[in-house]
Parts: structure tokens; C-alpha cells; sequence
């Protein structure tokens, strides 16, 4: 075995079999960081989406009310990141469901 990899790596064709790899790697790669940022941007447009809806959609509280409201959303803030850390924590993502939905 050990024989048959050193006479491959001296071999004249070991250059462009290792080109070849690199190559595939490399293109692997690049659909990957394609994909992530794809995502990313998916994620930047959803949430600006969101706050836009949301801010246009509610309006602001009167004041004696905003105290409490400030408190409350406290408190629903800290239940969501503990929510998050358990459902990243369980596998798999809301992205890749929803991915699986909906058809190509």
C-alpha cells in the first residue's frame, strides 16, 4: 500500500490529479460560501421585512404605559434567547424545515 502511494505521488500525471482535487475542493467551497451568504441575505431581507411591518403596523404606546411595556418586554426578551438556546440545541434549523416544504 505503502509502495503504491509513493510510486502515485512520483508519478509525472500526481501533479494534475492533485490540481484536480484542489479544484474540486475549491468549487465545493465556493458553493458553500455561495449558499451561506444566500441565506444571509434571505435572513437580512426577512427581518428588515419584519421590523417594517411591525413598526408600521403598531403603534406607540402612550406614556404611563411604556414603563410597563419596557418591563414586560424585558422579560419576554429573556424567554425568547432561553427558547432560542434550546432550539438551536435540539437540531434542526426553522430554515431547513422550511426548505424541505417547499417544493423546487
Amino acid at each position: 500500500m505503502a509502495e503504491n502511494a509513493i510510486a502515485s505521488f512520483l508519478s509525472p500525471d500526481a501533479a494534475g490529479r492533485q490540481e484536480t482535487a484542489t479544484t474540486k475542493r475549491l468549487d465545493q467551497i465556493y458553493r458553500r460560501m455561495f449558499r451561506l451568504e444566500r441565506d444571509v441575505s434571505i435572513s437580512v431581507e426577512t427581518l428588515a421585512l419584519f421590523a417594517r411591518f411591525w413598526l408600521t403596523t403598531n403603534p406607540p404606546l402612550p406614556e404611563p404605559a411604556r414603563a410597563a411595556a419596557k418591563a414586560q418586554a424585558g422579560e419576554r426578551y429573556d424567554a425568547f434567547i432561553v427558547a432560542l438556546g434550546r432550539r438551536l440545541a435540539k437540531g434542526p434549523v426553522l430554515r431547513q424545515e422550511v426548505s424541505e416544504d417547499v417544493p423546487h
